[in-house]
């Protein structure tokens, strides 16, 4: 949802700017263009992160990462180990800066997307509020052609909401 709101400032600020750099154009024609870019730049980020916020550690910037709520040493921690290999190899670096509980609740808002075909049970694991059946439910329905076969299978087991909240950790 953040990065909704943020895109949606972000396209009103660019088309504002726009309008006014670009006096002698179309102010319809600059319009249509700026909202093309803004929806594009909101389709490139994963269809999984549509309704969450949740960063991927693997392209969150310094600023990104403190407004999510991590201190500096940890965010410029996190920057240097980009891209990160696996979830498991994420959660390393937040040990070194914090305990259990509070990479947990970091990992809750930055995250390494998880592959649904070929993480391992450990990477599973660490997704936010996953369970031992859940971990095994993942594992079960192994592979995973598309996201629709995800939401489909793991429906099964938890409502449409949760299934969501899970999509926002995974990709295929």
């Amino acid at each position: 949802m953040r990065k909704l709101v943020f895109v949606a400032a972000l396209s009103g600020s660019a088309l504002a700017l726009s309008a006014c750099a670009d006096a002698g154009e179309d102010p319809d024609e600059a319009a249509a263009a700026e909202m093309a870019e803004a929806e594009a730049d909101a389709d490139t980020t994963t269809a999984d992160t549509e309704t969450a916020g949740v960063l991927d550690a693997n392209t969150a910037t310094a600023e990104q990462l403190a407004a999510a709520g991590a201190s500096e040493e940890l965010a410029a921690s996190i920057v240097a180990g980009q891209p990160y290999a696996s979830t498991t190899a994420f959660n390393a670096v937040l040990l070194e800066t914090l305990g259990e509980e509070e990479a947990a609740a970091m990992r809750a808002n930055v995250f390494v997307p998880v592959n649904l075909n070929t993480a391992t049970r450990e990477d599973i694991a660490l997704i936010p509020g996953m369970t031992e059946r859940m971990i095994g439910e993942f594992l079960e329905y192994r592979p995973y052609e598309n996201i629709e076969e995800f939401n489909r299978e793991i429906g099964k087991y938890v409502d449409e909401a949760e299934v969501a909240r899970f999509r926002q950790y995974v990709t295929l």
